[in-house]
């Protein structure tokens, strides 16, 4: 991990930079560099090649927009912002290769606890961080850049949805919206909706088996379902009709069609059976149906009605 010159990342008036950024390495932990290959302490980090079709994202999530700083902890921002940078390669069909974290921080904040969250959500997921960054900053923000691999290509897009196509979800929606509902009402951080706000799980590995069954169009369910499935939609330039929206228990229909941050798989194939499957071969979850894709455009309807643009959206 480096810095730009001039910046002080430091934990408190005292903490010297080198010593701050040897905690920070031993709070993520996390696998040992491979032969030939070196992750943190150098100038930059040292890969094997990547193989096939390399997928690469960045996610960033700021403390108070991202996560609520009164109900969490910064533990849970490191972790949050790994998992929803890992889901984006999830939603491709990739397998993770390598987490990049570039953290801003004012002075006196905790990057020790930050970074444990992150060394947490890498080693859960099975993707080593391998470099960073670490910067004063009037805000804490979490920037995470993942690299990915689709050996033999095929990363899958949103543009490939088809006329007759399945539309199938990992998981019902809903809970990480009903989770903060929940943790404004008092519950506590280990209730089981509110861990799935703070702690989610991208579907990495039902991302890599929908790819392998030749997945037409996918992506990760972060905005809300409702305005997710029109950005596919948009991409393939068709129409959806569904007949379902899988509610998580104690989730309301509301946050199931525009929660958001339920991190699940948005999945379009032409035959549904093929991917149970391949889920049921590796032991996942079976996935769910929840309608079919359609050529007319302007046609996107819930049990036959409209369905309107409903998620989360940034105003910049």
């Amino acid at each position: 991990m480096t810095r730009p010159g001039g910046s002080t990342p430091t934990r408190g008036a005292d903490g010297r930079e080198d010593d701050v950024l040897q905690r920070i390495a031993r709070a993520i932990g996390g696998r040992a560099p491979g032969p030939g290959e070196v992750f943190i302490g150098d100038d930059a980090a040292v890969l094997r090649p990547l193989g096939g079709q390399v997928v690469i994202s960045v996610d960033t999530a700021v403390w108070g927009v991202h996560l609520d700083a009164d109900l969490f902890t910064l533990a849970d921002l490191g972790y949050k912002a790994v998992a929803a940078a890992l889901s984006d390669l999830a939603a491709m069909g990739a397998r993770p290769r390598a987490i990049l974290v570039a953290v801003t921080a004012p002075l006196g904040t905790d990057l020790e606890a930050l970074h444990a969250g992150v060394g947490q959500a890498a080693d859960q997921l099975g993707c080593p961080v391998v470099g960073g960054d670490v910067s004063r900053g009037r805000d804490v923000a979490v920037a995470v850049t993942v690299l990915g691999e689709c050996p033999g290509g095929g990363a899958v897009l949103r543009s490939g949805a088809r006329p007759g196509d399945e539309i199938l979800l990992t998981a019902p929606v809903g809970a990480s919206a009903a989770g903060l509902r929940r943790r404004r009402a008092g519950a506590p951080l280990d209730d089981p909706l509110v861990v799935r706000h703070r702690r989610p799980q991208p579907r990495l590995l039902e991302g890599l088996a929908a790819r392998a069954v030749g997945a037409h169009a996918m992506m990760d369910i972060s905005d809300g379902l409702a305005l997710d499935l029109h950005r596919l939609a948009d991409a393939s330039a068709c129409g959806f009709a569904l007949d379902d929206l899988p509610t998580a228990p104690g989730a309301t229909a509301v946050e199931a069609r525009a929660g958001g941050e339920d991190y699940e798989l948005l999945m379009v194939c032409a035959d549904g059976s093929a991917l149970r499957s391949a889920f049921a071969a590796r032991g996942l979850a079976e996935p769910l149906t929840i309608g079919r894709i359609v050529a007319e455009r302007e046609l996107r309807t819930l049990r036959g009605r409209p369905l309107g643009r409903e998620g989360f959206q940034h105003d910049l």
